[in-house]
């Protein structure tokens, strides 16, 4: 029977059970389409990443003896819309049956149902064989719960699949070693130069610029250095675990000016396109670990196992629990547009101008850059999550809905009200001076509240928690900071707040 399936941009699983066995009566699609291009403005280097990931992908399924049929952006026969190309795929080779892998952002898994309703042959939707979890484990997991807390989903996912477990108790003797992943880096450890990808790009820009593709962002012709097949991605696996895995949870949340990447491991994008699964990654991780352990203490391996395990399947589960009502949550009711910086990189805040400027420089940025800089000065600030949603979808190479909106919306912005984050992740400027170099070379204070001179992220700080605490009355987790606010003289509090809607009114100028 004539079988037609589909491929999408982010299943490049070469372990996938469809590819075991060589079928001529089985043909693979793939194609580059401006529906998948244009549905949000991307940074220039995610749509080269995900255009060269698949035409290596399409060249070792062709390799092995796969039929596949690939469209390039710029192919005149590409109708760059899904159902088009199912139909017109499915008169072309007299296909009697289609076949897609589930795919993991909600608009494609409702396009495709709907594809599959209008079809005249047979359908079938398979698993993409990638996580640890289905679609919905998560959402049984907290039936009858009122919070979804990572860490208890966590803990059951480390018993669940005999994970860093030694007689049915954690290895360690701990289920978390977060404590001791919170060190500021000042020099040293030395941190190892990343691992050299670079290659040279500038026949698939000349046809992106052709194509008409609206895209942001920075990036040489010669200067790509993303791993886009599976050979890459194990080779930056296995140099994480030979060189960074020693000191990375010490300093998961640090930042510095003079490191982009200090000791994370950028195998975010190899994961997020399934060109590495997590359970290969966490694998690798843990049999180098303990072939290491008189040199690699445990709280530096737990906390990357944790990122994976816990927080990645955990996000994945909160999106297909609340979607699609989820994209539409903005419960703390903020408004603002995003600032014209966040484009360009512009403005005199020094923190927001790295983390910021390295995003749109490498398309990345680690976690604590995204979501205690720039996703704490958008909230503090009051921007509409749609828009912080967008340029976070945009910006970075391994953004994908399902990830990116729990972590943006959720986590980040507390526009769910909640549901992932207990409390909303605002900080002054004393956090990031806490945690990183930024502040040493910035032209505000980061001891002054008001005045012209004082770190915008002190009076916005106040003035944020002054205008939501009708939010917050009832999170315990908030009781303190608005205990404080209350002890504010009124005159101190009208000095901050004035500051901060100087800064949330014209946000481009400082």
């Amino acid at each position: 029977m004539k079988t037609l399936r589909l491929i999408l941009g982010d299943q490049l699983n070469s372990n996938h059970s469809w590819f075991q066995t060589v079928d001529d009566e089985v043909i693979y699609v793939m194609a580059e389409m401006r529906q998948e291009t244009d549905y949000v403005k991307h940074h220039i280097q995610k749509v080269v990443g995900f255009f060269l990931a698949m035409r290596q992908f399409s060249n070792q399924l062709s390799s092995a003896g796969h039929k596949v049929r690939y469209f390039r952006i710029n192919d005149k026969d590409n109708p760059h819309k899904l159902p088009d190309l199912i139909d017109d795929l499915i008169d072309e080779y007299d296909a009697q049956h289609f076949e897609y892998q589930l795919p993991d952002e909600w608009r494609l898994d409702k396009q495709l149902n709907e594809i599959c309703d209008s079809l005249s042959i047979t359908s079938q939707a398979v698993d993409s064989e990638h996580f640890y979890t289905s679609r919905y484990d998560l959402k049984n997991f907290f039936a009858g719960k009122k919070q979804l807390i990572m860490e208890s989903f966590y803990r059951m996912m480390r018993k669940k699949h005999d994970i860093m477990m030694v007689n049915g108790q954690p290895d360690g003797g701990k289920w978390n070693f977060d404590h001791s992943n919170r060190k500021k880096w000042s020099g040293e450890p030395e941190i190892p130069k990343e691992l050299n990808f670079q290659k040279d790009v500038s026949e698939i820009l000349d046809e992106i610029e052709d194509s008409g593709i609206k895209t942001f962002g920075n990036l040489n012709s010669k200067s790509f250095n993303w791993p886009v097949s599976k050979k890459e991605c194990t080779k930056l696996l296995n140099y994480f675990c030979e060189h960074l895995l020693v000191h990375f949870g010490d300093y998961q949340d640090a930042f510095h000016t003079q490191e982009k990447f200090l000791f994370h491991s950028r195998l975010s994008f190899a994961m997020n396109s399934k060109m590495l699964s997590p359970k290969e990654v966490i694998d690798y991780v843990l049999d180098h670990y303990y072939s290491n352990t008189a040199n690699i203490d445990i709280s530096q391996v737990e906390g990357f196992v944790r990122q994976i395990l816990g927080w990645r399947e955990y996000m994945r589960g909160i999106y297909w629990k609340e979607m699609p009502e989820y994209a539409q949550m903005n419960k703390l009711e903020n408004y603002n547009p995003l600032p014209e910086f966040f484009w360009t990189g512009k403005t005199k805040m020094n923190c927001l101008k790295h983390a910021i400027g390295q995003s749109l420089d490498e398309a990345y940025a680690h976690h604590i850059q995204r979501l205690m800089i720039i996703g704490n000065f958008a909230l503090l600030a009051q921007i509409h999550p749609d828009e912080v949603d967008a340029w976070y979808l945009g910006v970075y190479i391994d953004a994908l809905q399902w990830v990116e909106i729990t972590n943006t919306r959720g986590m980040s912005q507390f526009a769910d009200g909640g549901i992932v984050a207990t409390k909303p992740y605002v900080s002054s400027a004393n956090y990031i001076n806490k945690m990183g170099n930024y502040c040493k070379e910035c032209v505000y204070s980061t001891t002054k509240k008001t005045g012209d001179e004082s770190c915008p992220f002190n009076s916005l700080y106040w003035n944020f928690l002054d205008d939501k605490k009708e939010h917050f009355q009832k999170n315990q987790r908030m009781g303190m900071m608005l205990n404080l606010l209350a002890k504010k003289e009124p005159k101190e509090l009208k000095e901050l707040k004035e500051r901060a809607n100087e800064i949330i009114e014209n946000p481009d100028r400082f």
